[in-house]
């Protein structure tokens, strides 16, 4: 509401067109007129709301005009985001929505808050623009030395612990060594297994001992992968894979949440160029550019309202703006120092 009230006083000050409004003797339109001819002027108005919500409206107003012309092929999809968002918020809060939303935030309506969320959508776009301009080239370069990698073709053999919730410690324990002692097993089996050789019999002995059925009967294959293709949960066997040499196998146990496994590395393939992964590269960097900086978050609006040239015409709305400024990077800063 305190949005909708500055956005009608800008109307009466700004606009010509509103309607036929009073005027005061010194020329100034009334808002709102009394008995004997007691009036309040719009400048009045202006003047008392400006001290308090002016500022965060026409930041809101800025941004949302200067996002929706930069990012306009994203505003469709911002907008269906905002829609997925209110519509969760409403099945968790359902009637009490709005008392929730003027209990957590500053916003007084369901429409005010949900057209935060969309403009909110648009800014992580300038903010992640503005990040990937801060890393260097040689960032990048060094990233694609030390960490890209080409793909590896690997099998692997997975024997999951038969533990239940209703074993006892001892119980627990005796099945984990069993899982444990199948692994050396098997890798007993490939040590005795000439070189030429033991990729033929690595297959045979995870079609034997495997319990992993999406791999089992593939002789344990999977496939061409590269360090992020098969998420965290292996991450250790990933780890232990870029490890080997092809044609090497794990002789260590490398375990998982999902067990043990014998891990065997058959090929490689050369790294992509750097042109082929610099997008990638600039992603992840920036993302970590952001964690480590969180103040982008501010930056990154202030040059971009920069780049559009905008100007606070009002000298209060000005100097508020800039104590806003410095206020909002000395939070961010304080608390990179307390971490």
């Amino acid at each position: 509401m305190k949005k909708k009230i500055i956005l009608l006083v800008l109307c009466l000050l700004m606009i010509s067109g509103c309607g036929r409004i009073p005027k005061l003797s010194n020329g100034d339109e009334a808002v709102v007129t009394m008995k004997d001819g007691a009036k309040i002027s719009a400048n009045e108005l202006y003047e008392e709301m400006k001290k308090d919500y002016a500022l965060e409206t026409l930041l809101n107003m800025v941004d949302k005009q200067i996002l929706e012309e930069k990012y306009k092929d994203k505003v469709e999809e911002a907008k269906s985001s905002a829609d997925t968002t209110m519509q969760q918020l409403e099945q968790a809060y359902g009637d009490q929505l709005l008392e929730a939303i003027q209990y957590y935030t500053n916003y007084n309506s369901i429409e005010e808050y949900k057209n935060y969320v969309y403009v909110n959508y648009l800014q992580e776009f300038a903010i992640n623009d503005y990040c990937k301009k801060q890393i260097p080239e040689k960032d990048i370069e060094k990233y694609y030395k030390d960490n890209i990698v080409g793909d590896i073709k690997i099998s692997h053999i997975l024997v999951t612990p038969a533990v239940t919730d209703s074993m006892t410690d001892e119980e627990k324990a005796a099945a984990v060594k069993a899982a444990e002692d199948t692994i050396n097993n098997i890798i007993k089996e490939l040590k005795k297994t000439d070189s030429s050789k033991v990729a033929e019999k690595f297959a045979e002995l995870a079609k034997q001992y495997s319990q992993d059925d999406a791999t089992k009967e593939k002789g344990g294959s999977l496939g061409f992968i590269n360090k992020d293709t098969l998420g965290n949960t292996y991450s250790e066997l990933t780890a232990a894979a870029y490890e080997l040499k092809d044609g090497q196998y794990t002789t260590k146990l490398v375990k998982t949440e999902l067990g043990y496994h014998v891990v065997l590395r058959t090929e490689t393939k050369e790294k992509a160029p750097l042109d082929d992964v610099k997008d990638t590269i600039v992603d992840k960097l920036s993302e970590k550019y952001l964690q480590e900086n969180p103040v982008a978050n501010v930056k990154a609006m202030q040059e971009l309202r920069k780049e559009y040239k905008v100007e606070f015409i009002d000298d209060e709305i000005k100097s508020k703006y800039a104590e806003y400024i410095q206020n909002a990077i000395a939070n961010y800063e304080q608390q990179a120092n307390q971490q």
